[in-house]
């Protein structure tokens, strides 16, 4: 065709509101020569028949940031682009039937009055006034966001489609991109209408996101439910309050219950999130089909009667009201539920915004993520709740489609902080899983892989259901100090399979290294920690370092890691440079504590008196392992790595030389809480892009006297001006809660800062936070307060060093 565009510099595949959105954003960057191609008219798939609730809502801080940016959006945007949209913010009302709920709530409040929103508790009788119809005598409470509410998603999506095409971007309707293939720096995208080439490409295909993934080689972590939501007619006595009010009831959400009821005209939109779920498209007799653009499910309402009969209980006045029709489509899932949003895995100029399971309240604010990854390489928050290559293949159909309806049937559950999910478990197993199972292990899952969080001990509670509060003295609280006691006072070992390891190797990668870091890169014989920065200088990754040899090096880094950082490693990778992912054929095993040189010493023949931070190779048990002189727990200590095969036998002998020395195993809540006290950051919670390296507190890391390396321009430009907080440990008078991730700082009255991650410190008996502090705040001694679960706690800021073991003497020894 004459008129077909035959260049672009972004394509996106997929005409619903997120991938209308993301051309929306790129042209309102400047980037308006961009396509967007749509099999059938736009809003055809999972948006036209979404029910358009528009809350801000999340538990998630990114996903929140995602969701509030996207009701601003909206609410200017009929008028900036000339449009009418049907946009109703009526507030809405969440229920608490119980007291860690309220607490989630509270947590939630906190979030929101740090991002600028005005989300408040409610009473009982506070509900009832505004929600007359309600039935309230079993809650606790509520919370009430003013600025929810709910959109057409066609009116929403076609005004984006206005606003991209006002500012030169291109739709093109009724042109399916059938095919995708690389030629040299470009993508070519086959259509009926000819071939369009272009610098980046974007799968936003929603629930037919897995078939355009083939395209390049990738397989999406995805499945897609059937969500069913009812219309009912209208019923007099709704109409007659609203026209009185004249307003809307809120909409209500029964997280307990889980459902959402929402006035739709003058009756009512229900919509549960059933346990009793059901998957589409994964069975021989229910294939996937070729299109299912404007079609729908069969009503299925056997599966809805308990939610409906409960939420005619709760609003009786749903009993007066008929039913009028049943919504019943697909919505895809990932195994976590987020959505992917950001650069295809392994795949150049390749990006993701897709499986959308909120996409009409997350569509604004995927737009803005998705433009800023493909013109920056980067985004403004950091975004890793929904980074596709949080997902590292291990995920086939199976799992996805085991967790997708975990996820779906506990829609509006509480994350709580050491509750584990339990389907579709046993993915990767350690060597030794049989071992630490036999010992009372009782495990979570990190990429995959399970490692013990905690050992049981006889009558401890090791059920579901004892791990679902936010207390601190769980049912794990007294083991934890047990095995923390045994680290701090003989030995401890952890079985700690699934670190993500890379060998890069060839000449110069030492001079390759430095630029890449923002510290030293160690000798040969020598062990490191490097910081990765971004052109912003913000933290991008934390990786230890062992030099093997002049051109050779080990990186090692977070099991959850593995994808992020092996695809940045490779995107910066130099030429005549070898990257080697060797993470499936190593374990490692962490021995720490006083006694761990002495029980090291009865099986192999190795120097330990070679000082910390250093390697070498040894023998164990007649299996060739890598000691490692370092410890995440603050110890005296070495991680053991050998290979898979070899691990039983390392293991085997290790505890039989250490039963003599009152070696315990322990797991990651113990690690958790003696890193803490050391003040070692954990990835993507007290490290990720939403602060600079200096900010983290890391400059000791830094080598100014390098002449390059990534990120150094912005962090001279900050070190000469002075960063805006500081990374700063604080002892927290927390009574019998630690602070959730992202717990607000006061002074003053003033929000001054956020608790980054926090536990109790067993070897100091405190409760510990790091956090990030207004910079002239950030002074050993300055008396401030924390927000936990809406109650402030005093706190006091530390010295710049370790809680426990200051000088390092320990570690040392």
């Amino acid at each position: 065709m004459a008129d077909f565009p035959g260049r672009a510099r972004v394509v996106i595949i997929g005409g619903g509101a997120v991938g209308v959105s993301a051309l929306y954003h790129l042209a309102k960057a400047g980037w308006t020569d961009c396509v967007l191609l749509e099999k059938n008219e736009l809003t055809a798939g999972s948006t036209w028949h979404a029910a358009g609730n528009v809350p801000t809502f999340s538990s998630s801080w990114s996903i929140m940031n995602m969701q509030r940016y996207s009701a601003q959006l909206y609410r200017g945007l009929g008028a900036e682009v000339d449009y009418p949209m049907n946009y109703h913010v009526t507030g809405s009302i969440r229920l608490a039937h119980s007291a860690e709920r309220l607490q989630e709530f509270q947590r939630v409040v906190g979030m929101g009055r740090y991002q600028g929103m005005d989300l408040a508790i409610l009473t009982p009788d506070e509900i009832a006034a505004k929600y007359p119809f309600l039935a309230t005598h079993d809650l606790t409470g509520a919370l009430y966001d003013p600025n929810d509410g709910d959109i057409d998603p066609a009116q929403l999506t076609q005004a984006l489609a206005k606003g991209a095409r006002q500012m030169g971007a291109r739709i093109e309707r009724f042109c399916p991109a059938t095919g995708a293939r690389r030629e040299g720096e470009d993508w070519v995208i086959s259509t009926p209408k000819g071939e369009i080439r272009c610098d980046y490409v974007v799968n936003a295909a929603g629930y037919y996101a897995r078939e355009v993934g083939k395209w390049f080689g990738r397989d999406l972590p995805m499945m897609v439910m059937s969500h069913q939501y009812m219309l009912f007619d209208t019923i007099p006595e709704l109409e007659q309050w609203s026209r009185a009010e004249g307003h809307k009831l809120p909409l209500l959400r029964d997280v307990d219950s889980s459902y959402y009821l929402r006035q739709e005209k003058n009756g009512f939109n229900l919509g549960p999130y059933e346990r009793n779920c059901k998957a589409h498209w994964v069975t021989p007799d229910d294939p996937f089909p070729e299109d299912f653009s404007f079609q729908l499910f069969p009503d299925d309402l056997e599966r809805l009667e308990w939610y409906i009969a409960d939420a005619m209980a709760r609003v009786p006045l749903l009993e007066k009201a008929a039913l009028t029709k049943v919504i019943n489509g697909p919505i895809p899932y990932t195994p976590d539920g987020n959505p992917l949003i950001g650069p295809m895995p392994g795949v150049p100029n390749a990006f993701e915004a897709c499986v959308f399971t909120f996409g009409i309240c997350q569509a604004g604010g995927a737009g803005k993520v998705l433009a800023e990854w493909v013109i920056e390489g980067t985004t403004e928050w950091d975004m890793w709740s929904c980074d596709p290559r949080r997902f590292t293949g291990f995920e086939d159909p199976d799992y996805c489609v085991a967790k997708g309806m975990e996820v779906y049937g506990h829609e509006y559950a509480i994350h709580f902080p050491h509750h584990s999910w339990p389907a579709a478990r046993d993915q990767k197993l350690s060597p030794v899983h049989a071992e630490t199972k036999a010992l009372g292990a009782v495990y979570g899952a990190y990429n995959g892989w399970e490692r013990a969080l905690w050992y049981a001990r006889p009558g401890d509670d090791t059920s579901e259901a004892g791990s679902q509060t936010w207390r601190r003295n769980g049912p794990w609280f007294g083991a934890v100090a047990e095995e923390c006691a045994a680290v701090r006072d003989a030995a401890g070992i952890l079985d700690l399979p699934g670190f993500s390891r890379f060998r890069v190797a060839g000449p110069g990668v030492a001079d390759w290294l430095a630029q890449q870091i923002t510290g030293k890169v160690p000798g040969v014989g020598r062990l490191g920690l490097a910081y990765f920065a971004d052109d912003k200088g913000r933290i991008v990754t934390e990786m230890s370092v062992a030099r093997l040899a002049d051109d050779e090096i080990w990186l090692i880094t977070a099991a959850t890691a593995q994808a992020h950082d092996r695809e940045w490693l490779q995107k910066h990778l130099a030429p005549g440079l070898v990257l080697t992912d060797e993470s499936a054929h190593w374990s490692t095993q962490i021995l720490t504590g006083p006694a761990s040189r002495a029980i090291l010493s009865q099986g192999t023949e190795a120097d330990l008196h070679r000082p910390w931070l250093t390697w070498q190779t040894a023998r164990i048990a007649g299996a060739e392992v890598v000691l490692m002189r370092v410890s995440f727990a603050g110890e005296l200590g070495w991680e053991i790595h050998s290979r898979l095969a070899d691990t039983p036998q390392v293991w085997a002998a290790v505890m039989a030389a250490g039963k003599a020395h009152g070696l315990k195993p322990f797991g990651m809540f113990a690690l958790n809480a003696l890193r803490i006290e050391k003040g070692y950051r954990a990835w993507k919670g007290d490290l990720s892009t939403d602060y600079t390296v200096l900010q983290g507190g890391l400059e000791r890391f830094v080598d100014w006297s390098k002449p390059e390396f990534r990120g150094k321009a912005a962090l001279e430009a900050e070190r000469q001006a002075g960063p805006r907080k500081r990374f700063v440990t604080l002892r927290i008078e927390a009574g019998d809660f630690d602070p959730p991730y992202m717990s607000t700082l006061w002074s003053g009255g003033t929000v001054v800062g956020e608790v980054t991650s926090a536990y109790w410190g067993h070897r100091v008996g405190a409760c510990i936070g790091l956090g990030m502090l207004r910079a002239d705040l950030a002074l050993p001694g300055t008396g401030v307060e924390v927000e936990i679960f809406g109650v402030r706690h005093r706190a006091v800021v530390q010295e710049d060093a370790p809680m426990w073991d200051p000088a390092n003497a320990r570690l040392r020894a």
